[in-house]
C-alpha cells in the first residue's frame, strides 16, 4: 500500500465524485479536493528540490496560459477574468500537471483505470436505479433519464464518468494482464453500457463509439474482432433480451440522424448556440469576446429559434429553468471567448499531447509492455477530444475532465518514453522522469 501513496490524493479526487452534489451549482467536495491535490504537489516539489517539469512539459502546460491570460485582459469585468482564468488553469494547467507529477509508473495509472472504472459502476448503478424507479431527471415529460449523484442540472455529469470508466475497463481488458482481470474488465465495460444508454446522451454515445472503436483498431485486428462479436452479441442480449431498448432509446437514436430534418429543440437550440459562437469570433477573431463574455453577448448574435433556458427537474429537484450560457461545443466556446489565438494554444497543446500519446502507444505496441497503459491515456485523450464537439466545461464533473488530461499528459510525456514496466519508485511521482526525459 505504502507503494500507492503518492496516487492516492488522485484516486481521493475521483471518489469525491460520487457523492451528491450541490443543486445550486456551487463548488464541490471534488473541486476543494483538487486545489488540495495541487498544494500538496507544490510541498512536495519545494521539498524535494527538483526541476518538476521538462522543457516540453513547461512548454505544452504553459501554451494555454499565454491565450488564457490575452482572454482575461479582454473579458468585460475583473471578476470575469479572474473567475475564467482560475477555471481553465484549474482544469488544463494545475491539477493535470499535479497529476502528471504525482504518477510515478503504470501501476499507478491502472490504479487510477480501476478507480475510474469504480466511479462509473457506482455513477451507473445510481442510473440505472433512476431510470427503474422514475426518479431521475425529466425527459419528454417523464422521471427517467439516469444522472446518477450530478442532479439534473449536469445531465451530462453521469454519462462523462460512465464513458470515462467504459473506454478504461476496455482499455484494461485489451492489455496483457492476467486473465481474471481482463474478464472482469471487459465485464465491467459491457455492462456500463446500460447506465450510458439510459443517459441519454447523444454526445456521450457518439464519443465513445468513437473511442472505442479507435482503441480496438489499436490493439490489433484479431482483438478488434473477437470484442467487436462480443459487443454485438452483449447489445442483442441487452436489448432484445432484457428490453434495455425502450421506445425512448429508440426515439432518441433515431435522432442522431435527424439532426438536419426535423431536428427536437435542443438540437435547433445548440445549432443557434454555436451559430451565436460563431458570429462572436467573427466580430473579434483574434482575441475573442474575453472570458466569461459568452452569456453577455449571446443574445446579439443568436436567432429568434433560440429558447433562452432549458426545463430541469427530477432527481431530487424542483422544476427550474436553466439559461444556456454557453455554445455546449468546447471549441466554439474558446473560439467566441479567446479567439484563434486562444484555440490555437490550447487546442494546439491537446493536439501534442495526442500525436505523443500515440507515439508512446507504437512503442509500447513493439516492446510488447504498457499496452493497457497506452489504450488507457490515448482513449481518454480521444474521448475527451471528440466529446468537447458536443459538451464544454462547467460543472461538477468538469474536475473529471483534469483528471483525465493529467492521466494522458503521464503517458505522453514519461510512461510513452519508458521501455518496459519498472518496479522503481520515483520521487515526485513523474516529476524526475519528466526532468530526466527533458535532459535527454
Amino acid at each position: 500500500m505504502s507503494l500507492a501513496v503518492p496516487v492516492l490524493p488522485v484516486v481521493a479526487v475521483v471518489a469525491l465524485l460520487a457523492l451528491p452534489h450541490p443543486p445550486d451549482g456551487g463548488p464541490t467536495p471534488a473541486d476543494a479536493a483538487s486545489a488540495l491535490l495541487v498544494g500538496w504537489c507544490v510541498v512536495r516539489l519545494l521539498r524535494q528540490r527538483r526541476r518538476p517539469l521538462s522543457r516540453t512539459a513547461a512548454a505544452l502546460f504553459g501554451l494555454p496560459v499565454a491565450g488564457l491570460a490575452l482572454a482575461a485582459a479582454g473579458a468585460a469585468s475583473t471578476e470575469s477574468a479572474l473567475t475564467g482564468l482560475a477555471r481553465y488553469a484549474q482544469v488544463f494547467v494545475l491539477v493535470p500537471a499535479a497529476v502528471l507529477l504525482l504518477i510515478r509508473d503504470r501501476r499507478d495509472v491502472r490504479v487510477l483505470g480501476w478507480a475510474f472504472v469504480g466511479l462509473a459502476g457506482w455513477q451507473g448503478a445510481v442510473g440505472v436505479h433512476q431510470y427503474l424507479t422514475g426518479t431521475g431527471a425529466s425527459y419528454q415529460g417523464q422521471p427517467v433519464r439516469a444522472v446518477g449523484t450530478f442532479g439534473p442540472q449536469d445531465v451530462m455529469g453521469m454519462a462523462g464518468a460512465v464513458s470515462v470508466g467504459l473506454v478504461c475497463a476496455l482499455a484494461l481488458a485489451l492489455g496483457r494482464a492476467p486473465v481474471r482481470q481482463r474478464v472482469v474488465a471487459a465485464g465491467c465495460a459491457v455492462a456500463l453500457l446500460v447506465p450510458l444508454a439510459l443517459s441519454f446522451s447523444r454526445g456521450a454515445w457518439i464519443a465513445t463509439a468513437v473511442t472505442c472503436a479507435a482503441q480496438l483498431v489499436l490493439a490489433g485486428a484479431r482483438r478488434a474482432l473477437a470484442v467487436g462479436a462480443v459487443a454485438v452479441a452483449a447489445g442483442v442480449l441487452l436489448v432484445g433480451g432484457f428490453g434495455v431498448g425502450t421506445a425512448l432509446l429508440e426515439e432518441r437514436i433515431a435522432s442522431i440522424s435527424r439532426v438536419a430534418d426535423a431536428p427536437d429543440q435542443s438540437v435547433t437550440d445548440r445549432y443557434a448556440l454555436w451559430a451565436a459562437a460563431t458570429g462572436m469570433w467573427g466580430e473579434r477573431p483574434l482575441t475573442g469576446v474575453g472570458l466569461k463574455g459568452f452569456p453577455e453577448y449571446r443574445d446579439a448574435h443568436a436567432s429568434l429559434a433560440l429558447s433562452s433556458a432549458s426545463d430541469t427537474e427530477g432527481a431530487g429537484a424542483g422544476f427550474r429553468r436553466q439559461p444556456l450560457l454557453s455554445p455546449h461545443n468546447m471549441y466554439l466556446l474558446v473560439l467566441s471567448e479567446q479567439g484563434l489565438i486562444g484555440l490555437l494554444t490550447l487546442a494546439g497543446s491537446w493536439l501534442a499531447l495526442l500525436v505523443c500519446a500515440v507515439r508512446g502507444l507504437v512503442r509500447a505496441r513493439r516492446s510488447a509492455s504498457g499496452l493497457d497503459c497506452a489504450l488507457l491515456a490515448c482513449g481518454l485523450l480521444t474521448w475527451q477530444l471528440t466529446d468537447f464537439a458536443y459538451a464544454d466545461i462547467g460543472g461538477p464533473s468538469t474536475v473529471l475532465t483534469a483528471v483525465t488530461f493529467g492521466v494522458a499528459a503521464w503517458w505522453a510525456l514519461v510512461g510513452g518514453r519508458e521501455p518496459q514496466d519498472t518496479g522503481g519508485t520515483v520521487a515526485l511521482g513523474g516529476g524526475r522522469a519528466v526532468a530526466e526525459v527533458g535532459a535527454r
